[in-house]
């Protein structure tokens, strides 16, 4: 991942609980929606495979990474499987240690002031404030006071509608996962309204910084 083509679209999709199958229509959603970033979580069945097989017919044209890391072991199986960067639910100092060591761009997450402060002095690309729905973009403008020079990703509950507030109140990065990639329009097929919807986001940030 080259962090600095992320901070120009700081937009990450999320896949969690998701089939082989899925793979191609959501890859292909994604990418004409214009989305750059997309993440699998190692918690999913079979990741590694979804990893290799999203990176294979992105051609490139996504960055793919891995969440929900919580072991040097899943580590070495996300990076194996090719992935780009790695996301965590919290902060596990091993796993930090070796993607600083590695160049691996690493987003643990952190909530509390101590933690996020924790997250970024082990070498975090930014921290993933999880989860972010249930204290809003005023937290973010709360942390930012005392921690300015701290990058943080705004995970869980970001829209449309709020988008605007969460980077106004200093997050660098959002990150959203079931709210757009709703586990009933997979199952339908429906991907054209995953398209849509992510569609509607990236407008958003767009409209609203560019």
């Amino acid at each position: 991942m080259d962090l600095r083509e992320f901070e120009k679209l700081p937009l990450m999709g999320i896949l969690r609980g998701i089939e082989e199958s899925d793979i191609e229509p959501l890859a292909e959603a994604v990418i004409s929606a214009g989305l750059k970033t997309i993440e699998i979580a190692m918690n999913t069945a079979n990741a590694p495979q979804l990893i290799e097989k999203l990176k294979k017919i992105s051609g490139g044209r996504l960055c793919v990474g891995a969440g929900t890391v919580l072991t040097e072991d899943i580590l070495t199986q996300a990076l194996s499987a090719g992935a780009e960067f790695i996301v965590l639910p919290t902060l596990v100092p091993d796993v930090v240690a070796r993607c600083v060591e590695e160049k691996i761009p690493v987003f643990p997450g952190g909530l509390t002031p101590r933690e996020i402060y924790d997250a970024w002095q082990a070498g975090a690309s930014m921290v993933k404030v999880f989860p972010a729905k249930f204290f809003g973009p005023s937290y973010f403008r709360e942390i930012k006071a005392p921690f300015r020079d701290i990058k943080l990703l705004a995970c869980g509950g970001v829209t449309a509608g709020n988008i605007k507030n969460y980077f106004s109140s200093g997050a660098s990065a959002v990150a959203f996962g079931g709210g757009i990639f709703k586990r009933d329009l997979i199952k339908k097929r429906d991907f054209i309204s995953i398209e849509n919807s992510i569609r509607k986001l990236i407008s958003a940030f767009r409209g609203n910084y560019y």
